[in-house]
């Protein structure tokens, strides 16, 4: 699977040839740097490492800065291993946009946002008692009952409840590539991404 790192932008749409609007999100997709190249001899493993985004040299460690130095570019601030590419990568070579085309599928995968604890109707989707009538003038997003009763005398694991919600890696499958600025380094691909706008993101060819 080749990839590339990337940063989101925001969203917008764009309109087709059918004059249909379609709903799409814009991704700054590299250039990444091909930092270390793993493999099965050395590291058991074979992998390309791609690094993304600046970062100032003051605030890389010693080790760090070694590191970049082997693939003679500056510090960056994401590194992302990827299992295979297309083609066979070097050290200190450059994956821009132009690794896509126009109507390819792509996977992305990035971190949601983290909505702290929160209920059962909005982490779960319930939807309430419902009725305000007999009674209920303080139960419109409870979750109501959690189990049986004397048997077995305790909640199943795995009982939607309320809890943390976001803040977790998640992966949306086969959004198309819309658009390519190679100029600007800008992707834009149809549907949602996880993530708030400047969240990094990984997708996959």
């Amino acid at each position: 699977m080749s990839g590339i790192i990337g940063k989101k932008v925001g969203m917008t749409s764009i309109f087709d040839a059918d004059g249909r609007n379609i709903p799409c999100t814009v991704i700054e997709a590299g250039p990444c740097v091909v930092t270390q190249v793993r493999t099965s001899e050395k590291d058991g493993y074979e992998a390309v490492q791609l690094a993304f985004d600046e970062k100032k040299e003051k605030n890389t460690t010693e080790q760090l800065k070694g590191h970049f130095a082997k693939a003679n570019t500056t510090p960056k601030r994401k590194l992302v291993e990827f299992k295979t590419f297309e083609d066979v990568k070097s050290l200190g070579d450059t994956i821009t946009v132009e690794l896509f085309a126009e109507g390819d599928f792509v996977d992305v995968v990035g971190t949601s946002k983290g909505k702290g604890f929160q209920g059962v109707v909005k982490r779960h989707g319930f939807g309430g008692v419902g009725m305000a009538t007999h009674g209920q003038h303080n139960r419109l997003r409870a979750p109501g009952s959690l189990g049986a009763s004397s048997w077995p005398s305790r909640v199943f694991k795995g009982m939607r409840m309320a809890g943390r919600t976001g803040g977790s890696r998640v992966k949306v499958q086969n959004l198309q590539v819309l658009k390519i600025y190679p100029e600007q380094n800008l992707l834009v691909v149809s549907g949602s991404i996880p993530g708030a706008k400047g969240s990094y993101v990984i997708v996959d060819k």
